[in-house]
């Protein structure tokens, strides 16, 4: 299923970890990156900016590093 703006979505763990997204970070993830669900707020290209519930900024991560959320 292809995701699309506004869509709910996690992390894929697996697929984040040595990334050129995760090499570009903190790799002290948190909680609620994995544990969580964000909504996709634009997407471009092969990107999905996504937003998480927690008053934090918004992440871009590529599209198959997430899943639609169930």
């Amino acid at each position: 299923m292809a995701i699309k703006k506004g869509d709910f979505v996690k992390v894929i763990a697996e697929k984040l970890a040595n990334s050129v997204e995760a090499l570009a970070s903190d790799h002290r993830y948190p909680p609620y990156l994995f544990e969580g669900r964000g909504e996709v707020v634009e997407i471009r290209g092969d990107y999905a900016q996504i937003k998480f519930p927690v008053p934090t900024p918004t992440v871009w991560l590529r599209l198959d590093q997430l899943e639609v959320a169930k």
